[in-house]
C-alpha cells in the first residue's frame, strides 16, 4: 500500500515540476531580447526556480552549474578591484573640474582686474603719447596767457614764454617731456638775478671815490624811503654814506630825507626848494670827496614818464653827476604800469637796476618779471615794509617759487583738461 502510494506521489511531483518548468520557459520564449532590465519580483523568482532545478537535477549537474568556491571568491575579488579602480577615477573625474572650475573662478576675478588697470594705464598713456600741434598749443596758451595778463605780466612777456614754450613743445609728445619744467625755463631765461651791490662798490672804490647812485622814479613810488634803506645796509657794510636832496619840486621831500639822515646818522647835502636839482648832486659829489665818503646817494623829484620836459631835466642830472648807478624805483602793485614807466625811464637814461617797492603786496610777482623783461635789467631789492631793515636782495628762485605757485598750477589744470 505504502509503497504505491509513495510511488505515486513521487510521479505527481515529477508531472507538476515538469509543468511548471515548461511554462516558465514558454514565457521567457514571449518575452522580447531587447529589453535589458527585469522587475524585481522576477530577480527574485528566477533563483528560486533555478534552486529547485538545481535540486532535481543530478549531482554532476550541480557540479557544473553551481560555481565553486574559489571562482566565488575570485569574482569577488575582480568586482571589489573593479569598484576600487572605478571610484577614484569617476571621484577625479568629478572633482577636478569642480577644482578648475573654483580656481577659474576665483583668479578670473583678478586677471579682469589686473586687465582693467592694464587697459587704464594704456589709455592714461595713451593721453600722454599725442602730439602738441601748434593749433593745440595754442589752445593751450590761450587760458594761461590771460591769466598771466591779469596777474600784472606783461603782454611783450607774455609772448615771449609763448614763444619759449612752442619751440620746446610743438611736435612732442606729452610722455616725453615735463610740462612745468619747460615753462618754469622760460621764466627763468626772463628773470635776472642782480651782482652784488657791496661788492660792486668796494671794487670801485679801489679806484676812485666817491660811488654814486642816482635814484629816478614817479611821485609816490616811494623813492626816499626806499634810498634811507639802502643807506642803511651800506652803513652796516661798514661804508660812508652822503645824502643828496635833489628833490626841489615836491613840498617837505628835503624835511622827509632829512628826517632819515638824522636817524641814521649821515650828513646830508640839500638847498631851497625851485633850486637846480643838477647843482645839489654836484656839490654832494664835492662834500663827499673833500670828506673822503664813500658813496653819496642822490634822491631826485618823481616824474610821470609821459612828460619830455621832466624827463630832459633827469638827462641833465645825469650828465652833470655823471652817476655809477642809475636805479629806477617802482611799485610792485601797479603791475603794467610799472612796466611802461620802467621802460620810459630806461629809453630816456638807460637804467642800471631795479628796486621795486611794496612788494610784500604783491603776492604774486607778476610785475617784477615784466619789468625785468621790457628793461633787460636786475632788480637789486625788493622792498617788503617800511623798517630800514625790510629790504630783500632779490633772488630770482624766490620770485618763481612765487610764480609757480599761481602759473604753474593754472597750467596743470589747463593739461588736465586736455587730457
Amino acid at each position: 500500500m505504502f509503497k504505491s502510494l509513495r510511488e505515486k506521489l513521487k510521479k505527481w511531483k515529477d508531472k507538476v515540476v515538469e509543468e511548471f518548468s515548461e511554462k516558465e520557459v514558454e514565457e521567457e520564449k514571449k518575452i522580447p531580447k531587447t529589453k535589458e532590465k527585469s522587475s524585481k519580483k522576477e530577480t527574485k523568482k528566477t533563483p528560486k526556480i533555478e534552486k529547485k532545478e538545481i535540486k532535481k537535477s543530478s549531482k554532476k549537474e550541480k557540479k557544473k552549474k553551481i560555481p565553486s568556491k574559489k571562482t566565488q571568491k575570485e569574482k569577488k575579488e575582480k568586482t571589489l578591484n573593479e569598484k576600487i579602480i572605478k571610484e577614484p577615477i569617476k571621484k577625479s573625474e568629478e572633482i577636478e573640474p569642480k577644482k578648475e572650475g573654483f580656481f577659474k573662478k576665483l583668479f578670473s576675478h583678478k586677471e579682469e582686474e589686473i586687465e582693467e588697470e592694464t587697459q587704464e594705464k594704456k589709455s592714461f598713456l595713451d593721453k600722454f603719447k599725442k602730439k602738441i600741434t601748434e593749433e593745440k598749443f595754442e589752445e593751450l596758451f590761450q587760458e594761461l596767457e590771460l591769466e598771466m595778463l591779469q596777474n600784472n605780466v606783461s603782454y611783450e612777456a607774455v609772448q615771449f614764454i609763448k614763444e619759449n614754450l612752442s619751440k620746446s613743445l610743438v611736435g612732442k609728445n606729452l610722455s616725453e617731456i615735463s610740462l612745468e619744467e619747460k615753462l618754469r625755463e622760460a621764466i627763468e631765461e626772463i628773470l635776472i638775478n642782480p651782482p652784488n651791490l657791496i661788492e660792486e662798490i668796494k671794487e670801485s672804490l679801489k679806484e676812485k671815490k666817491p660811488f654814486v647812485i642816482i635814484f629816478v622814479g614817479i611821485n609816490g613810488s616811494g623813492k626816499t624811503t626806499s634810498i634811507a634803506k639802502v643807506a642803511h645796509l651800506l652803513k652796516k657794510e661798514k661804508l660812508s654814506i652822503c645824502l643828496a636832496a635833489a628833490d626841489t619840486f615836491r613840498a617837505a621831500a628835503i624835511e622827509q630825507l632829512e628826517i632819515h639822515a638824522n636817524k641814521l646818522e649821515i650828513p646830508i647835502i640839500k638847498k631851497d626848494y625851485n633850486s637846480d636839482p643838477a647843482s645839489v648832486g654836484f656839490e654832494a659829489i664835492a662834500y663827499a670827496k673833500k670828506h673822503g665818503i664813500d658813496v653819496v646817494l642822490i634822491d631826485t623829484a618823481g616824474r610821470m614818464n609821459t612828460k619830455d620836459s621832466l624827463m630832459k631835466e633827469m638827462e641833465k642830472i645825469i650828465r652833470v653827476c655823471n652817476p655809477d648807478k642809475k636805479i629806477f624805483l617802482g611799485e610792485s602793485i601797479t603791475g603794467n604800469d610799472a612796466t611802461e614807466q620802467a621802460r620810459a625811464f630806461n629809453d630816456s637814461i638807460s637804467i642800471d637796476g631795479i628796486i621795486l617797492s611794496k612788494a610784500d603786496i604783491d603776492e604774486r610777482g607778476g610785475t617784477a618779471l615784466s619789468v625785468s623783461y621790457i628793461t633787460k635789467k636786475p632788480i637789486y631789492f625788493l622792498g617788503t615794509g617800511q623798517s630800514y631793515d625790510d629790504l630783500e636782495i632779490f633772488d630770482k628762485e624766490n620770485i618763481l617759487k612765487r610764480l609757480g605757485l599761481w602759473i604753474i598750477l593754472e597750467w596743470r589744470n589747463i593739461i588736465k583738461l586736455w587730457n
